[in-house]
Protein backbone atom coordinates (compact mmCIF):
# COMPACT_ATOMS: atom_id res chain seq x y z
CA UNK A 1 0.00 0.00 0.00
CA UNK A 2 1.72 3.41 -0.85
CA UNK A 3 2.89 6.17 1.47
CA UNK A 4 0.95 8.65 1.04
CA UNK A 5 -2.85 6.31 1.80
CA UNK A 6 -1.37 5.27 4.68
CA UNK A 7 -0.54 8.67 6.28
CA UNK A 8 -4.33 9.40 5.06
CA UNK A 9 -5.79 6.32 6.94
CA UNK A 10 -4.25 7.39 10.04
CA UNK A 11 -6.20 9.29 12.79
CA UNK A 12 -4.17 10.11 16.38
CA UNK A 13 -6.31 11.57 18.74
CA UNK A 14 -6.46 12.42 22.51
CA UNK A 15 -9.13 12.35 25.03
CA UNK A 16 -9.33 14.80 27.72
CA UNK A 17 -11.37 15.83 30.45
CA UNK A 18 -12.00 16.57 34.34
CA UNK A 19 -11.64 13.60 36.54
CA UNK A 20 -15.08 10.93 36.34
CA UNK A 21 -16.46 12.73 32.93
CA UNK A 22 -16.42 9.35 31.59
CA UNK A 23 -13.05 9.72 29.22
CA UNK A 24 -11.82 5.85 29.97
CA UNK A 25 -15.37 4.34 29.38
CA UNK A 26 -15.71 6.46 25.86
CA UNK A 27 -12.28 4.76 25.07
CA UNK A 28 -13.40 1.20 26.11
CA UNK A 29 -16.80 1.94 23.74
CA UNK A 30 -14.63 3.68 20.80
CA UNK A 31 -12.64 0.16 21.29
CA UNK A 32 -15.37 -1.73 21.72
CA UNK A 33 -16.44 -0.39 17.84
CA UNK A 34 -13.36 -1.21 16.30
CA UNK A 35 -13.67 -4.87 17.02
CA UNK A 36 -10.84 -4.38 19.66
CA UNK A 37 -12.65 -5.70 22.54
CA UNK A 38 -15.69 -8.31 22.96
CA UNK A 39 -16.83 -6.80 25.88
CA UNK A 40 -16.22 -3.66 28.06
CA UNK A 41 -14.62 -3.32 31.34
CA UNK A 42 -17.05 -2.34 34.12
CA UNK A 43 -14.88 0.90 34.64
CA UNK A 44 -16.38 2.19 37.90
CA UNK A 45 -17.00 -1.15 39.85
CA UNK A 46 -13.54 -2.27 41.30
CA UNK A 47 -15.13 -5.50 43.31
CA UNK A 48 -15.52 -6.83 39.64
CA UNK A 49 -11.84 -8.25 38.09
CA UNK A 50 -12.95 -6.66 34.93
CA UNK A 51 -11.32 -3.26 34.78
CA UNK A 52 -10.75 -0.57 31.93
CA UNK A 53 -8.72 -2.15 29.58
CA UNK A 54 -6.99 1.28 29.52
CA UNK A 55 -5.57 1.39 32.94
CA UNK A 56 -3.29 -1.29 33.59
CA UNK A 57 -1.29 0.00 36.73
CA UNK A 58 -2.32 -1.81 39.60
CA UNK A 59 -2.58 1.37 41.22
CA UNK A 60 -5.05 2.30 38.57
CA UNK A 61 -7.35 -0.64 39.22
CA UNK A 62 -6.96 -0.25 42.78
CA UNK A 63 -8.48 3.15 42.60
CA UNK A 64 -10.94 3.40 39.35
CA UNK A 65 -8.85 6.30 38.13
CA UNK A 66 -5.99 6.87 35.41
CA UNK A 67 -2.41 8.15 36.32
CA UNK A 68 -0.17 7.86 33.26
CA UNK A 69 -1.21 8.07 29.77
CA UNK A 70 -2.44 4.79 27.88
CA UNK A 71 -1.68 4.49 24.25
CA UNK A 72 -4.54 1.96 22.27
CA UNK A 73 -4.67 1.34 18.45
CA UNK A 74 -7.34 -0.46 16.52
CA UNK A 75 -8.95 -0.30 12.99
CA UNK A 76 -12.38 0.68 11.82
CA UNK A 77 -13.88 1.40 8.48
CA UNK A 78 -10.10 0.99 6.93
CA UNK A 79 -8.79 3.92 9.09
CA UNK A 80 -6.01 3.41 11.36
CA UNK A 81 -7.22 4.88 14.97
CA UNK A 82 -4.40 5.72 17.76
CA UNK A 83 -5.92 6.53 21.25
CA UNK A 84 -4.16 8.63 23.86
CA UNK A 85 -5.72 8.15 26.90
CA UNK A 86 -4.94 11.13 28.90
CA UNK A 87 -5.60 11.29 32.93
CA UNK A 88 -7.88 13.72 33.80
CA UNK A 89 -7.16 14.10 37.22
CA UNK A 90 -5.10 17.27 37.95
CA UNK A 91 -2.09 15.75 40.31
CA UNK A 92 -1.16 14.35 37.25
CA UNK A 93 -1.56 17.10 34.48
CA UNK A 94 1.92 17.19 33.43
CA UNK A 95 1.42 13.51 31.98
CA UNK A 96 -1.48 15.47 30.16
CA UNK A 97 -0.04 18.33 28.71
CA UNK A 98 2.88 16.13 27.41
CA UNK A 99 0.29 14.17 25.50
CA UNK A 100 -1.47 17.13 23.87
CA UNK A 101 2.16 17.69 22.06
CA UNK A 102 1.72 14.05 20.03
CA UNK A 103 -1.51 14.40 19.08
CA UNK A 104 -3.48 16.04 16.15
CA UNK A 105 -6.93 15.96 17.16
CA UNK A 106 -8.96 16.23 20.80
CA UNK A 107 -12.13 15.06 22.04
CA UNK A 108 -13.18 16.65 24.92
CA UNK A 109 -15.60 15.10 27.19
CA UNK A 110 -17.93 17.03 29.42
CA UNK A 111 -20.56 15.41 32.01
CA UNK A 112 -23.86 16.60 31.35
CA UNK A 113 -24.57 16.77 34.90
CA UNK A 114 -21.49 18.93 36.14
CA UNK A 115 -21.25 20.94 33.11
CA UNK A 116 -17.36 22.42 32.41
CA UNK A 117 -15.51 22.02 34.91
CA UNK A 118 -12.07 23.53 36.00
CA UNK A 119 -9.84 20.54 34.29
CA UNK A 120 -11.20 20.93 31.32
CA UNK A 121 -10.97 24.84 30.85
CA UNK A 122 -6.82 24.36 31.42
CA UNK A 123 -6.62 21.59 29.18
CA UNK A 124 -8.48 23.39 26.66
CA UNK A 125 -6.88 26.21 27.07
CA UNK A 126 -3.82 24.18 25.70
CA UNK A 127 -5.46 22.73 22.95
CA UNK A 128 -6.78 26.61 21.43
CA UNK A 129 -3.08 27.93 22.21
CA UNK A 130 -1.52 24.93 19.31
CA UNK A 131 -4.82 25.32 17.37
CA UNK A 132 -6.02 21.59 17.77
CA UNK A 133 -9.25 20.48 16.29
CA UNK A 134 -11.47 19.80 18.76
CA UNK A 135 -14.69 17.43 19.18
CA UNK A 136 -17.01 17.53 22.31
CA UNK A 137 -18.97 14.92 23.56
CA UNK A 138 -21.31 15.41 26.00
CA UNK A 139 -21.67 12.21 28.07
CA UNK A 140 -24.52 10.55 30.41
CA UNK A 141 -27.44 12.11 28.95
CA UNK A 142 -29.10 8.73 30.57
CA UNK A 143 -29.26 10.79 33.89
CA UNK A 144 -30.85 14.05 34.80
CA UNK A 145 -28.57 17.03 33.83
CA UNK A 146 -28.57 20.52 32.42
CA UNK A 147 -30.87 21.79 29.62
CA UNK A 148 -28.79 21.01 26.12
CA UNK A 149 -28.93 25.13 25.36
CA UNK A 150 -27.59 26.09 28.80
CA UNK A 151 -24.51 23.35 28.29
CA UNK A 152 -23.59 24.61 25.30
CA UNK A 153 -23.84 28.27 26.28
CA UNK A 154 -21.47 26.90 29.05
CA UNK A 155 -18.81 25.61 26.46
CA UNK A 156 -18.93 28.55 24.55
CA UNK A 157 -18.45 31.32 27.35
CA UNK A 158 -16.32 29.35 29.31
CA UNK A 159 -14.00 27.26 27.40
CA UNK A 160 -13.97 30.20 24.45
CA UNK A 161 -15.22 27.76 21.63
CA UNK A 162 -17.71 27.78 18.72
CA UNK A 163 -19.85 24.89 18.59
CA UNK A 164 -22.28 24.07 16.33
CA UNK A 165 -24.52 20.81 17.39
CA UNK A 166 -23.93 17.37 15.01
CA UNK A 167 -26.79 15.31 17.17
CA UNK A 168 -29.05 16.47 19.69
CA UNK A 169 -30.80 14.68 22.43
CA UNK A 170 -34.52 13.78 22.50
CA UNK A 171 -35.03 14.51 26.26
CA UNK A 172 -32.81 13.52 29.13
CA UNK A 173 -32.83 11.57 32.13
CA UNK A 174 -35.76 9.72 32.62
CA UNK A 175 -37.09 10.90 29.91
CA UNK A 176 -34.16 10.32 27.28
CA UNK A 177 -35.97 8.84 24.34
CA UNK A 178 -32.55 9.00 21.95
CA UNK A 179 -30.65 11.04 19.44
CA UNK A 180 -31.07 12.77 16.31
CA UNK A 181 -27.95 12.72 14.33
CA UNK A 182 -28.01 15.96 12.07
CA UNK A 183 -24.99 15.10 10.85
CA UNK A 184 -26.31 11.92 9.35
CA UNK A 185 -30.53 12.74 9.33
CA UNK A 186 -30.61 9.44 11.79
CA UNK A 187 -32.39 8.87 14.81
CA UNK A 188 -30.51 6.47 17.42
CA UNK A 189 -33.59 5.13 19.99
CA UNK A 190 -32.58 4.36 23.53
CA UNK A 191 -33.59 1.10 25.26
CA UNK A 192 -31.45 2.00 27.86
CA UNK A 193 -29.82 -2.01 28.09
CA UNK A 194 -26.73 -1.50 25.32
CA UNK A 195 -23.90 -1.59 27.52
CA UNK A 196 -22.27 -4.14 26.02
CA UNK A 197 -23.34 -4.33 22.23
CA UNK A 198 -24.43 -2.01 19.45
CA UNK A 199 -27.62 -0.02 18.75
CA UNK A 200 -29.15 0.10 15.56
CA UNK A 201 -30.44 3.26 13.92
CA UNK A 202 -33.55 4.78 11.86
CA UNK A 203 -32.49 6.52 8.72
CA UNK A 204 -34.58 9.59 9.31
CA UNK A 205 -34.79 12.08 6.50
CA UNK A 206 -37.71 14.45 6.94
CA UNK A 207 -37.96 15.49 10.34
CA UNK A 208 -41.38 16.87 9.63
CA UNK A 209 -42.76 13.44 8.69
CA UNK A 210 -45.86 12.29 11.07
CA UNK A 211 -43.61 9.19 11.63
CA UNK A 212 -41.90 11.10 14.22
CA UNK A 213 -44.79 11.10 16.57
CA UNK A 214 -45.31 6.90 16.46
CA UNK A 215 -41.68 6.66 16.79
CA UNK A 216 -40.67 8.94 19.69
CA UNK A 217 -44.24 9.92 20.80
CA UNK A 218 -45.64 13.45 20.53
CA UNK A 219 -44.99 15.43 23.02
CA UNK A 220 -41.16 14.83 22.27
CA UNK A 221 -41.71 14.91 18.84
CA UNK A 222 -42.85 18.76 18.79
CA UNK A 223 -40.24 19.05 20.99
CA UNK A 224 -37.52 17.93 19.02
CA UNK A 225 -38.24 19.85 15.95
CA UNK A 226 -38.46 22.95 18.12
CA UNK A 227 -35.21 22.45 19.15
CA UNK A 228 -33.68 21.73 15.66
CA UNK A 229 -35.29 24.70 14.30
CA UNK A 230 -33.55 26.41 17.05
CA UNK A 231 -30.05 24.77 16.39
CA UNK A 232 -30.26 26.00 13.26
CA UNK A 233 -30.88 29.58 13.50
CA UNK A 234 -28.38 30.09 16.30
CA UNK A 235 -25.51 27.86 15.35
CA UNK A 236 -23.53 28.09 12.13
CA UNK A 237 -23.10 25.41 9.75
CA UNK A 238 -20.36 22.78 9.92
CA UNK A 239 -17.90 23.66 7.87
CA UNK A 240 -14.85 20.94 8.00
CA UNK A 241 -12.10 23.89 6.97
CA UNK A 242 -13.16 26.22 10.36
CA UNK A 243 -13.04 22.59 12.70
CA UNK A 244 -9.92 21.82 10.99
CA UNK A 245 -8.34 25.17 11.59
CA UNK A 246 -9.51 25.07 15.72
CA UNK A 247 -11.86 28.03 14.75
CA UNK A 248 -15.51 25.66 15.29
CA UNK A 249 -16.31 22.88 17.49
CA UNK A 250 -18.48 20.34 16.51
CA UNK A 251 -20.69 18.90 19.75
CA UNK A 252 -22.07 15.00 19.93
CA UNK A 253 -24.05 14.04 23.12
CA UNK A 254 -24.40 10.53 24.09
CA UNK A 255 -23.97 8.32 27.30
CA UNK A 256 -20.80 5.96 27.12
CA UNK A 257 -21.33 3.70 29.48
CA UNK A 258 -24.77 2.90 27.71
CA UNK A 259 -23.00 2.75 24.58
CA UNK A 260 -25.17 5.32 23.18
CA UNK A 261 -24.20 8.09 20.80
CA UNK A 262 -20.93 6.39 20.43
CA UNK A 263 -21.07 5.27 16.67
CA UNK A 264 -22.17 8.77 15.74
CA UNK A 265 -19.13 10.25 16.92
CA UNK A 266 -16.55 7.76 15.53
CA UNK A 267 -18.37 7.91 12.33
CA UNK A 268 -18.14 11.73 11.95
CA UNK A 269 -14.47 11.52 13.79
CA UNK A 270 -13.08 9.23 11.10
CA UNK A 271 -14.49 11.46 8.15
CA UNK A 272 -13.76 15.08 9.42
CA UNK A 273 -10.78 14.61 11.79
CA UNK A 274 -7.01 15.48 10.54
CA UNK A 275 -4.49 12.95 8.88
CA UNK A 276 -1.29 13.38 10.31
CA UNK A 277 -0.63 17.03 10.89
CA UNK A 278 3.34 19.08 10.21
CA UNK A 279 4.57 19.35 13.16
CA UNK A 280 7.31 22.63 14.05
CA UNK A 281 11.13 21.69 14.84
CA UNK A 282 13.55 24.29 15.84
CA UNK A 283 14.61 23.88 12.28
CA UNK A 284 12.09 23.90 10.31
CA UNK A 285 8.13 22.76 9.56
CA UNK A 286 8.43 18.72 9.05
CA UNK A 287 5.68 17.12 6.82
CA UNK A 288 4.14 13.89 7.51
CA UNK A 289 5.01 13.25 3.98
CA UNK A 290 8.45 13.58 3.89
CA UNK A 291 10.19 10.38 2.96
CA UNK A 292 12.64 10.66 5.73
CA UNK A 293 12.13 9.03 9.00
CA UNK A 294 11.76 11.72 12.47
CA UNK A 295 9.99 11.57 15.75
CA UNK A 296 10.04 12.43 19.14
CA UNK A 297 9.75 10.95 22.93
CA UNK A 298 6.49 12.59 24.59
CA UNK A 299 6.62 9.52 27.54
CA UNK A 300 8.86 7.25 29.33
CA UNK A 301 6.90 4.15 31.15
CA UNK A 302 9.17 1.98 33.35
CA UNK A 303 7.32 -2.00 34.05
CA UNK A 304 4.56 -1.53 32.17
CA UNK A 305 5.05 -5.12 32.80
CA UNK A 306 6.45 -6.26 36.70
CA UNK A 307 7.46 -9.04 35.85
CA UNK A 308 10.16 -7.84 33.11
CA UNK A 309 12.25 -4.62 34.16
CA UNK A 310 11.44 -2.81 30.84
CA UNK A 311 11.22 0.61 30.21
CA UNK A 312 9.32 1.76 27.25
CA UNK A 313 9.78 5.29 25.16
CA UNK A 314 7.11 6.37 23.68
CA UNK A 315 7.71 8.00 19.95
CA UNK A 316 5.26 10.00 17.99
CA UNK A 317 6.20 9.65 14.28
CA UNK A 318 6.00 12.61 12.77
CA UNK A 319 7.36 12.02 9.39
CA UNK A 320 8.82 9.32 6.90
CA UNK A 321 8.86 5.62 8.08
CA UNK A 322 10.01 3.65 11.30
CA UNK A 323 11.64 0.34 10.49
CA UNK A 324 12.73 -2.33 12.71
CA UNK A 325 16.07 -2.90 12.62
CA UNK A 326 17.32 -0.34 10.85
CA UNK A 327 19.76 2.46 12.89
CA UNK A 328 18.52 5.89 13.08
CA UNK A 329 20.00 8.90 15.53
CA UNK A 330 19.66 9.69 18.47
CA UNK A 331 20.49 13.44 17.88
CA UNK A 332 20.79 14.80 21.76
CA UNK A 333 23.41 11.72 21.97
CA UNK A 334 24.47 12.08 18.50
CA UNK A 335 24.60 8.35 18.27
CA UNK A 336 22.76 5.74 15.71
CA UNK A 337 20.28 3.14 17.25
CA UNK A 338 18.87 0.40 16.24
CA UNK A 339 15.47 -1.31 17.65
CA UNK A 340 14.53 -5.04 17.00
CA UNK A 341 11.63 -4.90 18.67
CA UNK A 342 9.55 -1.76 18.11
CA UNK A 343 5.83 -2.07 19.52
CA UNK A 344 2.41 -1.38 19.08
CA UNK A 345 -0.33 -1.13 21.43
CA UNK A 346 -3.22 -2.29 22.53
CA UNK A 347 -3.30 -1.08 26.15
CA UNK A 348 -1.15 -3.62 28.03
CA UNK A 349 -0.86 -6.00 25.13
CA UNK A 350 2.17 -4.98 23.12
CA UNK A 351 2.97 -6.25 19.65
CA UNK A 352 6.27 -5.97 16.90
CA UNK A 353 5.81 -3.79 14.46
CA UNK A 354 7.99 -4.12 10.98
CA UNK A 355 6.69 -0.79 9.91
CA UNK A 356 5.35 2.33 11.34
CA UNK A 357 4.15 5.33 9.67
CA UNK A 358 3.19 8.88 10.46
CA UNK A 359 1.25 9.48 13.25
CA UNK A 360 1.48 6.03 14.71
CA UNK A 361 2.76 5.80 18.31
CA UNK A 362 5.70 3.23 18.56
CA UNK A 363 7.48 1.61 22.20
CA UNK A 364 11.04 1.10 22.09
CA UNK A 365 12.63 -1.00 24.46
CA UNK A 366 15.15 1.53 26.56
CA UNK A 367 17.97 0.92 28.59
CA UNK A 368 18.19 5.14 29.78
CA UNK A 369 19.15 6.58 26.70
CA UNK A 370 16.05 8.55 26.02
CA UNK A 371 14.53 11.49 28.10
CA UNK A 372 11.14 12.84 27.40
CA UNK A 373 11.65 15.31 24.49
CA UNK A 374 14.39 13.55 22.56
CA UNK A 375 14.53 13.36 18.29
CA UNK A 376 15.09 10.19 16.52
CA UNK A 377 15.76 11.21 12.70
CA UNK A 378 17.47 9.59 9.82
CA UNK A 379 20.28 11.72 10.29
CA UNK A 380 18.73 15.22 9.93
CA UNK A 381 19.21 17.23 13.54
CA UNK A 382 15.86 18.45 14.21
CA UNK A 383 15.03 19.13 17.60
CA UNK A 384 11.17 19.08 18.80
CA UNK A 385 10.61 21.37 21.12
CA UNK A 386 7.70 22.06 23.49
CA UNK A 387 7.75 19.48 26.10
CA UNK A 388 9.06 21.90 28.79
CA UNK A 389 9.24 21.04 33.00
CA UNK A 390 6.72 22.85 34.46
CA UNK A 391 7.19 24.44 38.05
CA UNK A 392 5.85 21.96 41.03
CA UNK A 393 3.58 22.63 43.19
CA UNK A 394 4.42 20.85 46.07
CA UNK A 395 7.89 19.68 47.35
CA UNK A 396 9.25 16.88 50.19
CA UNK A 397 12.65 15.46 51.10
CA UNK A 398 12.39 12.02 50.42
CA UNK A 399 14.35 9.77 52.74
CA UNK A 400 15.22 6.03 52.38
CA UNK A 401 12.96 4.05 54.59
CA UNK A 402 15.38 0.85 54.56
CA UNK A 403 19.06 1.32 54.44
CA UNK A 404 19.58 -2.36 53.09
CA UNK A 405 17.73 -0.95 49.14
CA UNK A 406 19.58 1.97 49.30
CA UNK A 407 20.53 1.02 45.60
CA UNK A 408 16.92 0.05 44.42
CA UNK A 409 15.79 3.44 46.18
CA UNK A 410 18.09 5.30 43.89
CA UNK A 411 17.65 3.29 40.61
CA UNK A 412 13.44 3.55 41.34
CA UNK A 413 13.84 7.40 41.79
CA UNK A 414 15.60 7.60 38.61
CA UNK A 415 13.87 5.53 35.99
CA UNK A 416 10.18 7.51 37.80
CA UNK A 417 11.76 10.58 36.96
CA UNK A 418 12.71 9.66 33.57
CA UNK A 419 9.01 8.79 33.52
CA UNK A 420 8.21 12.49 34.17
CA UNK A 421 6.19 11.33 37.25
CA UNK A 422 7.49 13.79 39.07
CA UNK A 423 10.92 16.10 38.95
CA UNK A 424 13.95 15.45 41.38
CA UNK A 425 16.29 17.90 42.97
CA UNK A 426 19.51 17.35 44.45
CA UNK A 427 20.67 20.35 46.88
CA UNK A 428 23.60 22.05 46.27
CA UNK A 429 24.73 22.02 50.34
CA UNK A 430 24.14 18.81 51.63
CA UNK A 431 22.87 16.86 48.61
CA UNK A 432 19.75 15.75 49.82
CA UNK A 433 16.62 14.99 47.17
CA UNK A 434 13.97 16.52 47.25
CA UNK A 435 10.78 15.53 44.98
CA UNK A 436 8.41 18.20 43.42
CA UNK A 437 5.31 17.22 42.08
CA UNK A 438 2.49 19.04 40.13
CA UNK A 439 -0.17 17.35 42.66
CA UNK A 440 -0.17 15.52 46.20
CA UNK A 441 -1.55 12.19 44.72
CA UNK A 442 1.84 11.78 43.11
CA UNK A 443 3.72 11.19 46.22
CA UNK A 444 1.27 8.26 46.95
CA UNK A 445 1.86 7.00 43.33
CA UNK A 446 5.84 6.75 43.41
CA UNK A 447 5.66 5.54 46.99
CA UNK A 448 3.35 2.49 45.83
CA UNK A 449 5.66 2.01 43.04
CA UNK A 450 8.84 2.10 44.55
CA UNK A 451 7.63 -0.23 46.88
CA UNK A 452 6.24 -2.74 44.16
CA UNK A 453 7.93 -2.39 41.19
CA UNK A 454 11.75 -1.63 42.55
CA UNK A 455 11.27 -3.42 46.65
CA UNK A 456 12.48 -0.10 48.17
CA UNK A 457 10.39 2.03 51.04
CA UNK A 458 10.76 5.39 51.24
CA UNK A 459 9.32 8.44 53.77
CA UNK A 460 9.26 12.23 52.84
CA UNK A 461 9.43 15.22 55.07
CA UNK A 462 7.71 18.62 54.04
CA UNK A 463 9.78 21.53 52.74
CA UNK A 464 7.97 24.74 52.68
CA UNK A 465 8.95 25.62 49.13
CA UNK A 466 6.92 28.52 47.06
CA UNK A 467 8.21 27.64 43.61
CA UNK A 468 11.34 25.99 42.10
CA UNK A 469 12.89 28.25 38.76
CA UNK A 470 15.30 27.78 36.82
CA UNK A 471 18.34 30.08 37.09
CA UNK A 472 20.28 31.50 33.94
CA UNK A 473 22.82 33.32 34.59
CA UNK A 474 26.88 34.21 33.83
CA UNK A 475 29.49 32.13 35.89
CA UNK A 476 31.57 35.35 35.41
CA UNK A 477 29.44 37.90 36.23
CA UNK A 478 29.75 38.91 39.93
CA UNK A 479 26.20 39.66 40.98
CA UNK A 480 25.71 36.01 39.63
CA UNK A 481 28.17 34.90 42.22
CA UNK A 482 26.91 36.78 45.09
CA UNK A 483 23.58 35.52 43.99
CA UNK A 484 25.08 32.51 44.12
CA UNK A 485 27.07 32.59 47.80
CA UNK A 486 23.70 34.67 49.36
CA UNK A 487 21.00 31.87 48.33
CA UNK A 488 23.47 29.06 48.69
CA UNK A 489 21.11 27.04 51.10
CA UNK A 490 18.01 27.15 48.50
CA UNK A 491 19.94 26.06 45.49
CA UNK A 492 19.57 22.92 43.74
CA UNK A 493 20.60 21.20 40.36
CA UNK A 494 17.46 19.29 38.59
CA UNK A 495 18.00 16.05 36.97
CA UNK A 496 19.42 17.25 33.88
CA UNK A 497 22.19 19.17 35.74
CA UNK A 498 20.30 22.66 35.64
CA UNK A 499 20.65 25.11 38.57
CA UNK A 500 17.48 25.39 40.43
CA UNK A 501 16.64 27.97 42.52
CA UNK A 502 13.96 27.21 45.00
CA UNK A 503 12.10 30.30 46.54
CA UNK A 504 10.34 29.83 50.11
CA UNK A 505 7.63 32.29 49.42
CA UNK A 506 6.62 34.96 46.73
CA UNK A 507 7.84 37.91 48.81
CA UNK A 508 11.58 36.26 48.57
CA UNK A 509 11.03 35.83 45.21
CA UNK A 510 10.12 39.34 44.08
CA UNK A 511 13.28 40.28 46.40
CA UNK A 512 15.44 38.05 44.70
CA UNK A 513 14.32 39.11 41.14
CA UNK A 514 14.82 42.86 42.40
CA UNK A 515 18.32 42.32 44.32
CA UNK A 516 19.69 40.51 40.95
CA UNK A 517 18.22 41.95 37.54
CA UNK A 518 21.29 40.15 35.65
CA UNK A 519 19.85 36.74 36.93
CA UNK A 520 16.88 35.23 34.89
CA UNK A 521 14.49 33.26 36.62
CA UNK A 522 12.43 31.05 34.37
CA UNK A 523 9.39 28.67 35.25
CA UNK A 524 9.60 26.10 32.81
CA UNK A 525 12.70 23.84 32.18
CA UNK A 526 12.61 24.91 28.67
CA UNK A 527 14.11 28.52 28.53
CA UNK A 528 16.88 28.08 26.18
Amino acid sequence: MNFEKEISRRRTFGIISHPDAGKTTLTEKLLLFGGAIQEAGAVKSNKIKKSATSDFMEIERQRGISVATSVLAFIYKDKKINILDTPGHKDFAEDTFRTLTAVDSVIVVIDVAKGVEEQTEKLVEVCRMRNIPMIVFINKLDREGKDAFDLLDEVEQKLGLQVTPLSFPIGMGYDFKGIYNIYEKNINLFSGNSKQNIEETIAFDNIDSPELEKIIGEKAAISLRENLELVDGVYPPFEKEAYLNGKLQPVFFGSALNNFGVRELLDCFIEIAPAPRPKMAEERLVKANEKDFSGFVFKIHANMDPKHRDRLAFIKIVSGTFERNTPYLHVRNGKKLKFSSPNAFFAEKKEIVDISFPGDIVGLHDTGNFKIGDSLTNGEELHYKGIPSFSPEHFRYINNADPLKAKQLNKGIDQLMDEGVAQLFTLEMNNRKVIGTVGALQYEVIQYRLEHEYGAKCTYENLPVHKACWVEGNEKDEEFKEFKRVKQKFLARDKHNKLVFLADSQFSLQMTQQKYPNVKLHFTSEYE
